[in-house]
């Protein structure tokens, strides 16, 4: 055989037959129909179909009416998202919320001012200079935790026999705040638990810090708290897991899974890779290998900034 034709045979090697969606994206000559636009996404390929993915995911978890774990990342509430975070808790949408002190402290600092949109390249000297904190492109003017710390303090003066555990101190912190733009208000309001299991990492912690100087007999029994949180899941028919970024939050959330051999459904939307090895990269399958997602869970991983997909995921899957 002459060396065109060995070529000719490898580059037009036969084709097995292949089965399912076609790949096609939304078609602009029929005008512009958001709703449709994302519908399309379902055969668009690469993110984009496991952005749909997800949607059905999620939506399979509300008909099961599966027992959803919502975790976020502090980000998230610093964000725009956290509008969407305070839909979902004030509507019962979901039945347990899991966050860090960020994802806390927060919701309780935008209840006594504006967060402003910034830039991600301004000088962090100059900001300093200025009483301002960055965050990405979201800035944070100082005054805020000077109003923050104001409140907190006389409120944990007032209840410190009522606060054992972090998730009483944030359901106590959710009844006082008293203003419904408070995803943690709304948390007691419905009486969805709340998990934190790194308080102190952040100004909530700097609050207990200082609380404590004065008070020394103050604690909080992460113990109780996480043993409230793993129970959680047991004896549920079904459970689902709806993860946005990662770290403790979501490592929180599937080992708590992992006592009931596993949840059902998992939704993970993160921007971060596989490839150090980290939990946080991790995709699903690699928690199934734990037993923390079940061997015949429907689950996906949306590589995405979730700033961008999860408000419009909610709106598909939480109102299609």
């Amino acid at each position: 055989m002459e060396k065109k034709d060995i070529a000719k045979e490898n580059i037009f090697k036969k084709s097995a037959k292949v089965e399912g969606i076609s790949i096609r994206g939304y078609d602009f000559e029929k005008g512009v129909d958001f709703s449709k636009i994302l519908d399309s996404f379902s055969s668009t390929g690469i993110q984009a179909s496991n952005f749909s993915k997800a949607i059905e995911i999620i939506k399979e978890m509300r008909k099961k009416k599966a027992f959803i774990y919502l975790g976020y990342t502090s980000n998230i509430m610093t964000s725009g998202v956290r509008e969407t975070i305070k839909f979902l808790v004030k509507n019962k949408l979901v039945d347990y919320l899991v966050t860090t002190a960020g994802g806390i402290e927060e919701d309780f600092i935008k209840c006594f001012g504006d967060f402003k949109l910034g830039e991600f390249n301004l000088s962090g000297s100059e900001l300093r200079d200025k009483g301002i904190n960055r965050a990405g492109n979201i800035l944070i003017p100082n005054d805020l935790y000077v109003k923050f710390e104001k409140w907190i303090l006389p409120v944990l003066k007032k209840f410190e026999k009522e606060i054992k555990t972090p998730s009483d101190m944030i359901r106590v912190l959710g009844r006082e705040i008293k203003d419904e733009r408070s995803v943690y208000y709304w948390a007691w309001k419905n009486n969805i638990p709340v998990f934190c299991p790194a308080l102190m990492d952040g100004s909530l912690g700097d609050m207990v810090y200082f609380f404590k100087n004065s008070n020394p007999n103050f604690t909080l029994d992460i113990a109780s708290d996480t043993e409230n949180f793993n129970n959680s899941s047991i004896g549920k028919k079904t459970t689902g897991m709806i993860i946005l970024g990662g770290g403790v939050v979501k490592h929180a959330i599937c080992n708590c899974n992992l006592y009931r051999n596993g949840a059902d459904y998992a939704v993970y939307i993160s921007t971060a890779q596989e490839f150090d090895g980290s939990d946080s990269g991790a995709r699903p399958d690699e928690a199934v290998s734990w037993g923390k997602i079940s061997k015949e869970a429907k689950s996906v991983k949306l590589f995405s900034d979730a700033s961008l997909v999860f408000p419009l995921i909610v709106g598909k899957a939480f109102f299609d």
